[in-house]
């Protein structure tokens, strides 16, 4: 096992870790412990390059912190990945060895579930480190966070709904979702069950199938997503697909999905703002997830309660962050910025 600090201003903590008999190659990236331990989920993914994996852990690292300063959770904001496709090269081996990384940290850093990872793999990672979240088995398991991350974006989009729409009813909209894993896949379901007419499309074409055939989606290619005509687009695959390219050929009202880093750049969120589409922020919209995991982290002994309590308080933060960007008439972007760096700075004193 070979781990090796990276430079960057940034970030409090930076480590590539690598286990070549292993086929590992990796990145742990801690953004900021201000408010507690950082915590947020390991990625695997076919990257086409380390700098690629690298640019990944720091942006959603960052994003992390963001995204817990927001639910109000004590915890800081880190991310893992590694790099491999997840169907051909994850192994425990593999697994377990990034284990041991993890735990060289010393609970500076928690990992979990994130793309590429199931709770079976979690329990694998476990075996090397109790710095785990997201496990099937145990006192405090919080298990898969897909089902907890859509029913927070479910929520946001219910809020975007009113908000742009005139009421929060979904009944009769339609929703465009950009990526059918399994976040997606439970969002679809919720929406669907609300009423909503759906529009997807996904990498993998057995998904598509079984939304068109299961849940009566209607199916376009992966470019054709972003000119569908629509009320609310929801993204919940990749980051960076809200761009200055994207942007002009979008044909909704407003934006709320669950992938993480939405926006290229900041400025993409003065385009939105500028054709009057409304924006829910990424890391309040899909912030369901972290606050599943988070239960487990803090060993919370009425977990679903304490989950549904925090949704209910998650909720409440979109509200007000579009309330108060209407009423400044300023994208919802910078208002959720605000509302993270007060967080920050009245619970760290």
């Amino acid at each position: 096992m070979n781990i090796t600090q990276v430079a960057t201003p940034t970030h409090e903590g930076v480590y590539r870790v690598e286990a070549a008999e292993f086929g590992l190659v990796g990145f742990i990236a801690i953004h900021s412990t201000t408010l507690g331990p950082a915590a947020g989920g390991l990625r695997m993914k076919p990257y086409g390059s380390e700098d690629e994996a690298l640019t990944d852990a720091l942006r959603l690292s960052e994003g992390m912190t963001y995204k817990n300063a927001a639910a109000g959770l004590p915890l800081g904001g880190g991310k893992s990945v590694i790099m491999g496709d997840p169907t051909s090269l994850k192994t425990p081996k593999l697994l377990r060895a990034f284990g041991k990384a993890v735990d060289a940290c010393e609970g500076r850093y928690w990992t979990a579930e994130d793309m590429g990872m199931t709770p079976a793999d979690m329990a694998e990672v476990a075996k090397e480190t109790r710095f785990v979240a997201g496990l099937a088995d145990g006192k405090f398991a919080s298990g898969d966070p897909s089902p907890i991350t859509a029913r927070g974006i479910f929520n946001s989009i219910r809020q975007v709904a009113r908000h742009g729409l005139g009421d929060a009813r979904l009944k009769g909209r339609t929703v465009s979702v950009q990526g059918l894993g399994h976040v997606g896949w439970h969002l679809c379901h919720r929406l669907k069950a609300a009423g909503a007419n759906l529009v997807v499309t996904d990498i993998d074409a057995d998904r598509v199938k079984a939304a068109v055939t299961g849940i009566g989606a209607e199916a376009v290619s992966l470019d054709d997503i972003y000119g569908v005509e629509a009320d609310i687009f929801a993204p919940c695959a990749i980051g960076g697909i809200l761009n200055a390219q994207t942007i002009p050929n979008l044909n909704v009202k407003a934006v709320a999905g669950g992938a993480n880093n939405q926006l290229a750049t900041p400025q993409d969120a003065e385009l939105l703002h500028g054709r009057g589409i409304l924006y829910a922020p990424d890391y309040v919209a899909n912030g369901g997830g972290i606050i599943n995991a988070a239960a487990e982290i803090l060993e919370i002994e009425t977990r679903v309660d304490w989950v549904d309590e925090k949704l209910r308080a998650l909720d409440d933060t979109m509200n007000n962050i579009l309330t108060s960007a209407k009423d400044a008439g300023v994208s919802p972007a910078v208002v959720a910025q605000d509302v993270v760096a007060q967080s920050m700075t009245s619970r760290a004193a």
